[in-house]
């Protein structure tokens, strides 16, 4: 029994399907297949139902699954222990961003990775939300995320700013006069929005849902730079971090909503219990 055919035997098993774990392995089709062809005749079972679309674990399969991960995850334990006894630190490090930040995000990356040559780095965009749950089940090691005045469950963070949500306008908007509005102006207006799930819009979806009425939506998009494009355009308020707007009165006006005040913060986020590995604790 080698450890490599129980590698594809768990990369099979999580994928369900023999191409996905070829790519996942970075092994051609065929070779994935004859190994674990030898793993099953070495065991004297069927390992995998390959009879329908997907592949399915055998009774047997199931039952040799966690010792296949445990070993594996043994391996990697002693490599990682040899490795902090001598100061190497390898491994990989998976880190999320929400799309746009003030973060000099590949920077910090070329100077973790100055530091320590040897570990992968890997880096995800996506919504808040997805990063949260990410980090949660430890897809992520770290992500950027922007988060409301409390602490999402199962993370911990450092906030990097706390800043104002405003509502950005073109020049000649009737909103344009004012340097502070209600909420509850904003009820029936076209807004302009990042999609669901992102922090921004959790906030203004939360806000208006306890002022007793549903955000009026126009137009959607998930870069805050096209959301000011169209606030520019007049076709409507675009729901922004105050400095992101603010970095654009030449072409816009920033008009910070209060009543209740909206604030929204960019963090930096881990799992509770911290990330798994060494590398992801560094």
């Amino acid at each position: 029994m080698e450890l490599r055919q129980l590698e594809y035997f768990v990369a099979v098993a999580e994928e369900r399907n023999f191409t996905r774990a070829a790519e996942k392995v970075h092994v051609a089709q065929p070779g994935v297949s004859a190994q674990i062809r030898r793993l099953e005749r070495e065991l004297g079972e069927q390992l995998l139902d390959r009879s329908g679309r997907s592949v399915r674990l055998t009774e047997a399969g199931a039952a040799v699954l966690p010792y296949a991960r445990a070993a594996l995850a043994a391996v990697e334990g002693a490599r990682l222990a040899v490795d902090e006894l001598t100061g190497l630190l390898r491994g990989h490090v998976a880190v999320g961003t929400v799309t746009s930040h003030s973060v000099d995000l590949p920077g910090l990356l070329a100077e973790f990775h100055d530091a320590h040559p040897a570990v992968e780095i890997t880096l995800t965009e996506a919504t808040s939300d997805e990063l949260l749950e990410g980090l949660r089940t430890g897809r992520l090691d770290a992500a950027i995320v922007s988060v409301g005045a409390t602490t999402p469950a199962g993370v911990e963070l450092e906030v990097i700013t706390d800043q104002p949500i405003v509502a950005a306008v073109s020049p000649d908007h009737e909103l344009a006069v004012h340097s502070a509005i209600s909420l509850d102006t904003l009820r029936g207006r076209a807004l302009i929005s990042l999609p669901r799930g992102t922090g921004l819009r959790t906030r203004i979806d939360e806000a208006c849902a306890a002022a007793g009425f549903t955000p009026h939506i126009a137009f959607e998009a998930s870069d805050p730079e096209v959301l000011a494009q169209l606030a520019e355009r007049g076709l409507g308020a675009a729901i922004l971090p105050g400095a992101f707007a603010e970095a654009r009165s030449d072409r816009l006006r920033s008009v910070r909503i209060d009543r209740p005040a909206l604030r929204g913060r960019l963090a930096f986020a881990w799992r509770a219990d911290g990330p798994s590995g060494p590398a992801g604790r560094a």
